[in-house]
């Protein structure tokens, strides 16, 4: 009975603290708005090619974030795994970005040096420093029948199937291929703003070529290979037949790379190095 009572009164006070350490949270957070009118943050991602931060000033997918909903300064655009800063750096955005997640692991992508100085002095261990290649954004350089040949390169028995609503859920179930299709809130969103192709064995999933996010006009690419299926150039087909499918509905494809092996896969189907950036990686 004592063990009992010590342990209520024990819990009691861990519940209050715990109410405490979220009250604060919040109000650390107080000095950041969800923008709902996200034309006001326009001028602070100005010039900014990339088609993420498109997506959320466009209000087709994500959010933007900042210190002050009539005036920003300051802000994140957050869609996915990415929170692109912008603006003046400021501490309460960018601690805003990982709260805001549900999952633990989370990119910073700065605007500038300013604001990758400010990550790195502010984050210290927290973060680690990553380089990623930005291709150029260009509707007419692609060669059809070059893409035609890399799509009919799918080496059998391996064949193409749209991503439907099976495979939509399918996708979502594995670890390696939900990014194919997590951002969309159902198959009807998926199927309504985002476009996919799968590659199969057999009944199996292999890999895909799918939109990872939306923008007015176009997609951004993401392709992944189940890691039994890999070095097959079943990554260099499948994104060839996306291509070919964006081309073919007036869509554009964009690609981002996240390493060197992408950028030379972007390379092979017809895009053109732009720039590295950095970026942060925040893992719990």
């Amino acid at each position: 009975m004592i063990e009992g009572m010590a342990c209520g009164a024990d819990c009691g006070m861990a519940r209050r603290a715990a109410l405490r350490r979220s009250q604060n949270r919040n109000e650390e957070c107080d000095m950041v708005v969800k923008l709902i009118d996200t034309k006001r943050a326009e001028p602070l991602f100005r010039g900014w090619q990339e088609t993420a931060v498109w997506s959320c000033l466009q209000n087709v997918m994500g959010e933007i974030y900042c210190d002050n909903g009539e005036k920003p300064v300051s802000a994140a655009a957050m869609i996915g795994d990415f929170s692109f800063l912008a603006g003046a750096p400021d501490e309460e955005v960018l601690r805003f970005c990982p709260e805001w997640r549900s999952g633990k692991f989370a990119i910073l992508v700065p605007q500038d040096s300013a604001w990758a100085e400010f990550i790195e002095s502010s984050c210290g261990e927290q973060v680690r420093k990553v380089t990623r290649y930005a291709l150029k954004k260009e509707p007419d350089v692609f060669d059809r029948d070059h893409l035609r040949r890399a799509a009919a390169s799918l080496p059998a028995p391996y064949t193409f199937r749209p991503v439907d609503e099976e495979l939509y859920r399918r996708c979502l179930s594995e670890e390696w291929s939900r990014d194919l299709v997590s951002l969309y809130r159902d198959y009807g969103d998926y199927r309504s703003r985002g476009l996919g192709v799968a590659v199969m064995h057999g009944e199996e999933l292999a890999a895909g070529a799918s939109s990872y996010s939306s923008y007015q006009g176009g997609i951004e690419i993401e392709i992944d290979t189940r890691l039994d299926h890999r070095r097959k150039g079943l990554a260099f087909a499948c994104g060839a037949k996306l291509i070919l499918e964006c081309l073919d509905r007036g869509l554009y494809p964009s690609w981002d790379a996240q390493n060197l092996w992408s950028l030379a896969l972007a390379k092979k189907l017809g895009y053109h190095f732009e720039r590295e950036y950095p970026a942060y990686e925040i893992t719990d």
